[in-house]
């Protein structure tokens, strides 16, 4: 009951802060922020900061969980979990952030060609339209920078672009090197062979695409698997069962709570191994 009125609170707090945020903007765009008080304005940007340090810390949450948990069971075995948790979210974050960031990256060189293709084919010469699509896009990020540097100096363009194809993401780089490469060595169209790279980028983007929308029901598998033990503990709670006293307060619960704790964590590494390999595949 406590644990229920606590994220009823909490969803309360965050839609009146969502309607303050959205009057706000309403103010600032209909009366370009005049009316805002230098308290307002100052507390607009302390909740612009503390939005961005959660976004940015959000494996700190497991600690207020674990405090809550700590407070519902009577025992400190909760915190010590929840601080034991903080590296592993951290690092299952870091992971979801980096290939996230390696398919926006896969995702900017197909505009990249695309954008290549339409200065080509405008009639620019191919290092400028290069350099035209590198700063139209910003595909490449702080990798562009090699890049752009050899078609502005007519220095070696194919490899500058085989070097930034070693970054997370950007594997198709190294077919828009070998077009360049065949064009200036073979007198090829290189804006023909860009357009059928740009076609089969896309048509791999698709399948990942729908790959990911197959394993959709995969991933919620999972996502039940994680919550069962939860929904369990809740449904025992309203029994008047007391599973946290149970479980941190008796040598027979304790003992089911490592037992089950470790059943839960290897059922699900198995699980989300066998979706990562699916993904893979």
């Amino acid at each position: 009951m406590y644990a229920a009125a606590l994220c009823a609170g909490a969803a309360a707090a965050l839609v009146v802060a969502g309607r303050r945020q959205g009057v706000r903007r309403a103010r600032v765009l209909f009366s370009d922020g005049a009316g805002e008080s230098p308290v307002q304005e100052g507390w607009t940007r302390v909740h612009g900061r503390v939005q961005g340090l959660l976004r940015e810390r959000r494996e700190w949450l497991c600690l207020p969980v674990a405090l809550v948990m700590a407070v519902l069971g009577g025992s400190v075995l909760p915190m010590i979990v929840g601080v034991l948790a903080v590296p592993v979210v951290r690092r299952w974050l870091r992971g979801r952030r980096h290939r996230e960031e390696r398919e926006r990256r896969a995702d900017a060189v197909v505009d990249l060609c695309g954008a290549l293709v339409g200065e080509l084919r405008a009639g620019h010469e191919p290092g400028q339209a290069l350099l035209v699509a590198v700063r139209s896009t910003g595909a490449l990020g702080d990798a562009g920078s090699g890049v752009s540097a050899a078609a502005r100096f007519g220095g070696d363009v194919p490899g500058a672009l085989r070097q930034a194809a070693d970054e997370p993401g950007l594997d198709g780089l190294a077919g828009m090197a070998a077009c360049w490469r065949v064009a200036v060595d073979g007198g090829a169209g290189l804006a023909a062979g860009l357009d059928r790279l740009e076609g089969a980028l896309r048509a791999e983007r698709r399948r990942r695409e729908e790959l990911r929308a197959q394993l959709a029901g995969a991933w919620s598998t999972v996502a039940v698997l994680a919550l069962l033990p939860v929904l369990g503990m809740g449904l025992g709670a309203a029994l008047g069962a007391d599973p946290l006293r149970v479980l941190l307060h008796s040598p027979a619960g304790l003992v089911c709570l490592v037992l089950g704790g470790l059943l839960e964590a290897a059922g699900l590494f198995w699980a989300v191994r066998i979706v990562r390999a699916g993904e893979a595949g």
